[in-house]
């Protein structure tokens, strides 16, 4: 969704004109520390993603380091191509700073940040407000965001560098926005409650649960994972499910179990 805009205002602005690599990955959820030797962090993300979001006939593939060495690979072979991280305050895009700074922080000069973080911009109607993500901008307004763009510099590679490796050492299963770049390693039931506060002991459609779970206490994770959740919890016991919890969260509801009474008590 991000991309949407940033293409629109490439496509009306040539000061804007390039090339967009989309980081379709969540890494501020599931585990960072490889299991296997040998294996590839893709191939380690795309196992999580497969067990969030089951597919037998179309297995996940995530496959943002591969694109990424590319771009890589283009800017060691030509010193003209410089590389610009649209960042939000948001923690999967926190994150996706901390991982990209080992692939592209070695081009000096070549790499650089627009952090809408704490920035005003206009919507729609001319009013003033804070995005929490770049999809939220006018394409104008990217335009006014991208003459903020600068530079990382070496110290910040390293400082990032050690950062990166801290998340993945922890391989925490959620991973928090503190403040500024500060990333907080949190289990993967850190919104288990929220989820369990919206259910009843009547049924209810797992989609409308996670709906509203991510619209009232806007959780950064996406939709996919509370549905996951949502899974885990009833395999826990915590939670009671009827329909095919291997397609969409449309096809499955959940509810509270039965409150079950002590001896002697109730009529």
């Amino acid at each position: 969704m991000a991309a949407i805009p940033l293409a629109e205002a490439i496509a009306a602005m040539p000061e804007m004109a390039g090339e967009i690599v989309v980081i379709r990955d969540l890494l501020n959820v599931g585990p960072l520390k490889k299991t296997e030797e040998g294996q590839k962090f893709s191939e380690l993300r795309s196992a999580f993603w497969q067990l969030v979001a089951p597919n037998d006939k179309s297995p996940v593939q995530v496959d943002d380091t591969e694109r990424i060495l590319q771009v890589s690979a283009a800017m060691a072979g030509n010193e003209e191509i410089k590389a610009w991280l649209w960042v939000a305050p948001w923690p999967a895009d926190i994150c996706t700073w901390l991982w990209l700074t080992k692939y592209l922080g070695k081009y000096p000069g070549r790499f650089s940040v627009v952090n809408i973080a704490g920035l005003p911009f206009l919507d729609t109607n001319g009013k003033v407000f804070y995005p929490k993500n770049i999809s939220e901008l006018e394409p104008k307004e990217l335009v006014k965001a991208r003459r903020l763009a600068r530079a990382v510099s070496y110290a910040e590679v390293e400082t990032d560098e050690e950062e990166w490796r801290k998340l993945s050492e922890g391989n925490a299963g959620v991973r928090t926005l503190e403040s500024g770049k500060r990333i907080g390693q949190k289990g993967d039931d850190l919104y288990d409650a929220h989820l369990i506060s919206f259910c009843s002991q009547q049924f209810q459609k797992a989609s409308k649960i996670v709906n509203q779970a991510l619209t009232k206490f806007n959780i950064p994770t996406g939709d996919l994972y509370l549905g996951w959740r949502l899974r885990e919890l009833v395999a826990q016991d915590k939670l009671h499910m009827q329909g095919d919890p291997s397609k969409t969260l449309k096809d499955f509801d959940v509810k509270l179990p039965s409150a079950t009474l002590e001896f002697g008590e109730g009529v």
